[in-house]
C-alpha cells in the first residue's frame, strides 16, 4: 500500500457490506460504527468493538417535533455527527441488533444530509454474532470531536404535500413498509389516536418482505422482481403503463421506510424519497385521505 492510498478515505463496496468486510476493516483509523437501535432493540453498550451509539430515540431526532424519528435539521445533525467523531474524510457502517431494522434509517440520514461513504452492515449485530467475531464489554470512551459538515439533499426527505403529489402522479410510486394487516387495516396501529388504513393509491411492501428470515437483505435479482411485483400494483390507471420513475417510502414512523429505500438502491432505483411523517403524522385526523 502507497502512502496515498494509506491516506484516502476508505471507500465502502456499496450500500451493504458483510460481516467479514467491517471485521476486516474494523479499527481503520476514521472508520466510524454506529448502533442504530431503536426502542426494544436498542442496547445499553454498542455490541461491536469501537461502535458508538446514533440514537434515534433521543438527539438524532427531532426534539422540536411531536412525532418520533422526525429528521433533525442540519444543524442539529452535523452538531450530533461531530460529537460521535465523524470527519469530512470519514466512513460509517450502520448496523441494528434486530438485524435489518432501524440500520438503514441512519443510512439513508446520513446520504440525505450529502454523505455518502455510508453502508448497512447486512443482518446487522446478529450476523455479526453468528460468525463468531468479538465484542466490546463496555462502551468506548469520548470521540475527538470531528469536522463533519452536513450539506442537505433536497428531495430525498419529503412531506405529506410531496406524498399527495406522488400519489396524483401516475409516473411516481408511493410504498408502504408496514406489515399487511396495518396497511389493510385489519389490525391497529401501535401508536394511539392514529386512523387505521393506508393512502388511497399506495401499494404494500412490507420491510421484512425484501430481506430473509435472517435478517440478511435479498439479491439484486431477487430485490427487482419484488418492487416489480409490488409496483404492478400501482399500474392500475390507465396512463400507468410503465414502471413507475420516482419511489416514495412510507411506514409507521419513517425508520423501515428506509429499508425499503436501501433496497430500492440496491436494485437499480435512483428517483427515491422517504416520506418523514409516515403514518405517525398521516393517520391522525386530519384532511389526508385515507383508504
Amino acid at each position: 500500500m502507497t502512502p496515498d492510498e494509506a491516506a484516502a478515505p476508505l471507500a465502502v463496496p456499496g450500500p451493504v457490506v458483510d460481516t467479514a468486510w467491517l471485521a476486516r476493516h474494523l479499527g481503520t483509523p476514521e472508520l466510524l460504527v454506529l448502533d442504530a437501535g431503536v426502542g426494544a432493540h436498542r442496547r445499553e453498550v454498542a455490541a461491536i468493538p469501537g461502535a458508538r451509539a446514533f440514537d434515534l430515540d433521543g438527539p438524532l431526532s427531532a426534539s422540536d417535533s411531536p412525532l418520533a424519528h422526525t429528521m433533525p435539521g442540519p444543524e442539529q445533525f452535523q452538531h450530533e455527527m461531530r460529537r460521535l467523531g465523524l470527519n469530512e474524510t470519514g466512513t460509517v457502517v450502520f448496523y441494528d441488533n434486530a438485524g435489518l431494522y432501524s440500520a438503514a434509517r441512519g443510512w439513508w440520514m446520513l446520504r440525505a444530509m450529502g454523505f455518502d461513504r455510508v453502508a448497512v452492515l447486512d443482518g446487522g449485530l446478529p450476523a455479526w454474532t453468528s460468525a463468531g467475531l468479538p465484542q466490546q464489554e463496555g462502551a468506548p470512551g469520548p470521540a475527538a470531536p470531528g469536522n463533519f459538515v452536513a450539506r442537505p439533499r433536497p428531495g430525498m426527505i419529503v412531506d405529506s404535500s410531496a406524498v399527495l403529489a406522488a400519489l396524483a402522479d401516475p409516473t411516481a410510486a408511493v410504498l408502504d413498509a408496514r406489515a399487511a394487516d396495518r396497511f389493510h387495516g385489519s389490525a391497529p396501529e401501535p401508536r394511539p389516536g392514529l386512523r387505521s388504513g393506508h393512502m388511497p393509491g399506495a401499494v404494500n411492501l412490507p420491510f421484512t418482505a425484501v430481506q430473509d428470515d435472517c435478517g440478511f437483505l435479498l439479491p439484486r435479482d431477487a430485490l427487482r422482481a419484488r418492487f416489480v411485483e409490488a409496483l404492478g400494483a400501482a399500474a392500475s390507471a390507465p396512463a400507468a403503463t410503465a414502471e413507475p420513475k420516482r419511489l416514495l417510502f412510507s411506514c409507521g414512523s419513517g425508520v423501515t421506510a428506509c429499508v425499503l429505500a436501501l433496497a430500492a438502491t440496491v436494485a437499480g432505483y435512483r428517483q427515491l424519497a422517504v416520506y418523514d411523517g409516515s403514518w405517525s403524522e398521516w393517520g391522525l385526523p386530519s384532511g389526508l385521505p385515507v383508504a
